[in-house]
Parts: C-alpha cells; structure tokens; sequence
C-alpha cells in the first residue's frame, strides 16, 4: 500500500523504493519481536492474546490513517485523543437516551459528531492560517473541558446502554476481531483514495510540493481542511467502536491516546514534514507498538517503561525521515 508522496516527479520512482524498503524492513522487524515474546511467554501466541492484540491495535490504526492524512499536507493534529474521548462519551450518553434507535444511527451521529470537531479545527487552520500545533493544543484542551462539562462527574457504563450496542464490535469473521476487519476497510478506502481518485492525488500534489500544487490551482486551505474533516471523523468512528468495546466510559476516556497514534504513524513512516509515507506502514507501525504493549504486558513490564520506548520509537523514526529526507533532497538535486 505505497503512495506517491514525492518532493520532486523526478523522484518518484526512488521515493517508491525507499517507502517499499521502509514497510518492509518495519514488517520484518515486527515478525522478529513476534518470535521475541511467543518465546519469552508462551502465551503471547494464544488466540486469547491474538484477539486482543488486534482490537487493541484496530483503534490507532483507524485513527492513524486520520491523522496520516493531515501529516501529508505538512499539518499536524495533537488534539485527536480529546476528539476520540469526547465523541466515545457524547455517542454513549446519546445512545443510552435514546435505546431504540437503530445502530447505525448512533455509528452515523458519532461520526457526525467527530466531523463537527475536525472540521472546527480545519477551519481555523485553513481560514486563519494558524499554525496546526498551537490550534490543534489549544483544541485538546477545549475539547476536554467540554468533555468534562458534559460528563461532569459521571460515567456512562454497560449497563446505562442498549444490549444491542456492544453488537457493533462484538463479532468477528473466521476469528478475526470485527473491530480490526473495520481497521483494515478503513486502510483500504484510504489507500485506494490516495491512489486513484483526483481528489486523492490533488492532496498528494499539494503534501509533495505546496507552490507546485497551487500552479496547478489546487486550493491548498480546501484540501486542509477536508483532511481535518476526515480525521474528526475517523476520530468519531474510534469514538463509538471505543465505547462499544469497552463499555465504561467518562471524561477521562482515550487521554495520552494522541500520543500513541502519533507515535504508530511516525514509527510507520509517515514524514511529520509531509512528502514521504503509506498507509500501509501506519498500519505497520501500529502494529508493532501494539505488539511491544501486549508483550510487555505478559512480562510484567511496568507501563512506563511502554510509554518510554513509544517516545524513544518517535525520535528514532524523526531522526530516520530526516536523513532520508536529506539525501532524497540530494538526489533529486542532482
């Protein structure tokens, strides 16, 4: 699942081996710490673990292809974890008002909603031309005030919602968790939308060269905010699958998440100067922390030691872009 994210067209095609080089070697490194843990724990193997490892790999993955789309456009969003959070509440204390209602009305409003709150920061982003750091800070904020007011001191659980609402995880296909089979439909529109739709290689054209991409009249404040748009809503998506599986959830749900999708789609590959990455290495790149979470756990590692080698994993993966970038920049020089 390569893109064509390319600083210059003459370098595409090196561009395209370097990207193919990056989800390979993070695949073989990830088939290396498989082998690791089903040796250091012989349950890290179970089908038990399998599952969850999946459904806990599922969320990041769909709210990674998100934020990987903001990145190709040299943006950045730290405000997702609030998004997930406040949507997983709203979604929660909606449907448990409103028992009756079909399932895919309370999927469609948590979208809707997620929409709402990336489509907020787009705007101010596209409009303003605030920097997507200091908004998408302060929106992190805001949206968790928010959370917090609508939440107050309560808790949505289990047993506050429909029976039916944990239907919408709680299958799975030839033992495949349902929540990763959604990860995995949302790689694929994601990828085939990138790849083969004029709205997808516009955005592209604009995340490899901004001033060409205006040559060629595609409006760049059009394109950034759709991308926020589009990660608010896989931010909602998350949201209901969040509260569905889980079942219990307040003001506090998914805080620190931003730091863990960040974290998969930069180990992924995906450059947080935009031009370089593929959906397939956000889904890599997931895996593998989710990989290093399950298998620590079974160790009786303590978790900060988890979130530790998630911020040594973003600086390594950083560092990596910025010396491929270099030499690409040299290349295509050339």
């Amino acid at each position: 699942m390569t893109s064509d994210l390319a600083f210059k067209s003459g370098g595409t095609s090196l561009i395209q081996k370097v990207i193919r080089l990056r989800v390979l070697s993070l695949t073989v490194v990830a088939v290396i710490m498989v082998i690791f843990f089903s040796i250091a724990n012989d349950r890290f193997l179970t089908r038990t673990n399998l599952s969850h490892m999946l459904i806990e790999m599922s969320l990041v993955i769909i709210v990674g292809v998100g934020v990987a789309l903001v990145l190709i456009t040299k943006n950045i969003d730290v405000s997702i974890g609030s998004m997930v959070g406040f949507s997983a509440f709203f979604t929660a204390d909606f449907a448990s008002k409103n028992p009756t209602l079909p399932l895919i009305v309370i999927v469609g409003v948590s979208i809707l909603f997620g929409l709402a709150l990336g489509s907020f920061n787009g705007l101010i982003i596209s409009t303003l031309g605030v920097p997507s750091i200091m908004v998408t800070l302060g929106t992190l904020y805001i949206f968790r005030g928010l959370d917090s007011i609508l939440a107050g001191a309560s808790q949505v659980t289990s047993q506050n919602l429909p029976k039916s609402f944990s239907r919408i995880t709680g299958w799975s296909f030839i033992g495949i968790p349902g929540m990763f089979i959604y990860a995995l439909i949302v790689c694929a529109v994601a990828w085939l939308f990138l790849q083969h739709t004029y709205a997808g290689r516009s955005l592209l054209a604009l995340g490899n060269n901004p001033n060409a991409a205006k040559k060629m009249g595609i409006k760049s404040r059009k394109w950034i905010f759709i991308v926020y748009a589009l990660s608010g809503a896989l931010a909602g998506f998350a949201g209901v699958l969040w509260s569905a599986r889980y079942g219990t959830v307040d003001s506090s749900t998914a805080t620190g998440f931003e730091l863990v999708v960040l974290a998969a789609v930069v180990v992924g590959g995906i450059n947080v100067n935009g031009g370089i990455g593929s959906i397939g290495g956000v889904l890599v790149g997931a895996s593998i922390l989710g990989i290093i979470s399950v298998g620590l756990s079974l160790l009786n590692v303590s978790q900060f030691w988890v979130q530790a080698i998630q911020g040594t994993a973003i600086i390594v993966a950083i560092s990596s872009n910025m010396i491929i970038n270099k030499r690409l920049s040299r290349q295509g020089a050339k």
